[in-house]
């Protein structure tokens, strides 16, 4: 049985590969980018330099940087007005997942109208909207190489999951020079989300050889650096090989899909606003353990690929050191338990019902190694609460 893969059309990897902009959207044929962003990509001198960039070879761009973490339907508005009303031919994303995933949305519903619910899971959106380069400022979501994007329904607190070869970015160009200047605590949300991404893209029920390899090999840059770039976010070399981990962690969920932490990591960041990476990491541990016993042997795998188990180990051992290695792994990165985030435990526990419900109709559970009932996803939520 074949697999089929989706990529970006051009990948430029490496240090300066930003510096690239001007050749890559003319690549394309393009000369009216809207540049999508936030403040924050504004203040750093990001933008400015991206612009002069593009001037430099006769491209004019527009800026717009209301991007917001977590984007709603309503953060997108004033884009996708934008890109209706103006005269743009591409979209250049520059920042973490949030902005690459707005962009995303902006292309296509500046397009194809509507609103984004129309494009949400079941449905698959293969039709084009302008053009997206994605240019990512940290090492995580790897949406710079997926066919996915997450927006938020303010309305109804629920994180809608969309996909489609309509949502893969056209361009990527991957510069760790841009991650330096994430602080701690982005480094390693954004770090744990690409690992769970790895993990869950080897474990996934789609999982096929191509991704696998994507996966493993993301597993090992991850893990050997991400405690290193916590500490020392100006350590070069670390932040190349997370910049690549997380990339590839991407490319492999995008072509076998995540599983359940996805599906329950959604509706807490919806409801609570707890970060997308943070409750990734809330999350892996306890559903690692629950899933373990469908998947010995592609668990075992991981341990290995993360260099945390011997060759020689048995597959028992290998995963005992996993759930040890991801508990060890929150402490040193100093992610916080629900009740620490902030969380109320009496709503917590009155909306699991229906973020259970959520996770389920995501569909991401159902690639899970386990796929779980509406109670055992209830179960390992109500198992968070005193968690480290």
């Amino acid at each position: 049985m074949s697999t089929s893969i989706i990529l970006p059309r051009i990948m430029q990897i490496g240090e300066g590969a930003s510096d690239d902009i001007s050749s890559v959207v003319l690549s394309l044929g393009c000369y009216h980018p809207l540049i999508v962003t936030d403040k924050v990509m504004v203040q750093l001198g990001y933008i400015a330099t991206i612009q002069s960039n593009l001037r430099d070879n006769e491209v004019e761009s527009q800026v717009y940087d209301e991007t917001i973490p977590e984007p709603t339907t309503a953060s997108l508005l004033a884009g996708v007005d934008l890109v209706r009303h103006g005269h743009f031919d591409s979209i250049i994303a520059v920042g973490g997942g949030s902005s690459i995933d707005s962009a995303k949305a902006i292309s296509i519903l500046g397009i194809h109208g509507g609103q984004m619910r129309d494009y949400k899971v079941p449905r698959i959106v293969n039709k084009q909207g302008l053009p997206v380069i994605a240019i990512p400022t940290t090492a995580g979501t790897g949406s710079e190489a997926t066919r996915f994007t997450v927006i938020t329904d303010e309305k109804t607190d629920e994180k809608m999951l969309c996909m489609g070869n309509g949502f893969m970015p056209t361009a990527t160009l991957l510069d760790f020079n841009l991650t330096l200047s994430a602080p701690p605590r982005v480094t390693a949300d954004t770090g744990i989300d690409a690992l769970t991404h790895a993990i869950e893209a080897y474990v996934s029920r789609k999982a096929n050889q191509y991704s696998d390899v994507q996966a493993l090999t993301a597993m090992r840059l991850l893990t050997a650096n991400l405690r290193a770039v916590f500490h020392d976010g100006y350590n070069k070399p670390a932040r190349k090989s997370m910049m690549l981990g997380a990339h590839l962690a991407g490319v492999a969920f995008s072509n076998a899909s995540v599983a359940l932490v996805h599906g329950m990591s959604r509706p807490i960041g919806a409801a609570f606003h707890v970060p997308h990476g943070l409750s990734n990491a809330m999350l892996l541990p306890a559903v690692t353990r629950f899933s373990i016993p469908a998947a010995t042997e592609r668990y075992a795998d991981c341990a290995r690929a993360m260099g945390i188990a011997e060759a020689s180990e048995s597959d028992k051992i290998a995963n005992e050191k996993l759930i040890t290695e991801l508990e060890s792994l929150n402490e040193e990165l100093k992610v916080p338990s629900l009740a620490e985030f902030g969380v109320e435990r009496k709503k917590f526990f009155e909306l699991m019902p229906l973020m259970a419900e959520q996770a389920l109709a995501s569909g991401s559970p159902d690639n899970n190694p386990v796929i779980p009932t509406s109670e055992q996803i209830i179960a390992i939520y109500q198992s968070l609460w005193d968690a480290v």
